[in-house]
């Protein structure tokens, strides 16, 4: 029996289609993105089907190849010049100036303004959680396409630090950089968008 008997590419879309959209789409939040990711990874799959070696399911091998197209999708998307993200982190752009006290140098003191604000910490119901998931996805989507991913990879994936710089291709100091802008950012972004006190 050939590695190519077990899996059953015929009944792929039927069986995975949904299952792998839903993976796809929380980590690049755009549809046809999440769309074309999944049919590159039907598209790889079939091309790599004598290589399975039956050492996961044929539904975990579909998942590990498109976690790949994933972050390869990151890595090819992401044009933003490492040295320019570190320099404007540093504060030559004024982004961090708004969150943080003004004085000679700035000490990380949140200004009165800009205080994190306590958040509900549970749902009632089934509809506020998927309004704060809606909310969330947009929010991402807003981000430059490295923080998104990086975000993601973290908070969603659960990869470790050094495994995210790996795959993204920068280095440890731009990756923290990266973290501390997106939460900046997404918790601006959510507090408008979806916090209510």
């Amino acid at each position: 029996m050939s590695n190519s008997d077990i899996l059953e590419p015929q009944k792929w879309i039927e069986r995975y289609a949904d299952l792998l959209l839903g993976y796809a789409y929380p980590r690049v939040n755009r549809q046809d993105v999440a769309e074309d990711l999944v049919q590159d990874t039907f598209f790889s799959a079939l091309k790599a089907q004598d290589t399975f070696r039956q050492e996961s399911s044929e539904k975990t091998w579909l998942i590990a190849i498109l976690k790949r197209k994933i972050i390869d999708y990151y890595r090819k998307k992401s044009t933003q010049n490492e040295l320019n993200v570190l320099t404007e982190a540093n504060g030559n752009d004024g982004f961090m100036n708004h969150f943080f006290e003004k004085e000679e140098k700035y000490d990380g003191h949140w200004t009165d303004d800009s205080a994190p604000r306590s958040w509900r910490k549970d749902f009632e119901t089934k509809v506020e959680t998927d309004e704060f998931y809606d909310v969330l996805r947009k929010c991402l989507g807003k981000l430059p396409e490295k923080w998104s991913a990086a975000f993601t990879l973290k908070n969603i994936d659960g990869l470790e630090s050094d495994e995210i710089c790996k795959e993204l291709e920068i280095s440890p100091s731009n990756y923290w950089v990266i973290m501390h802008r997106a939460k900046l950012q997404l918790r601006e972004c959510m507090e408008k968008n979806w916090y209510t006190e």
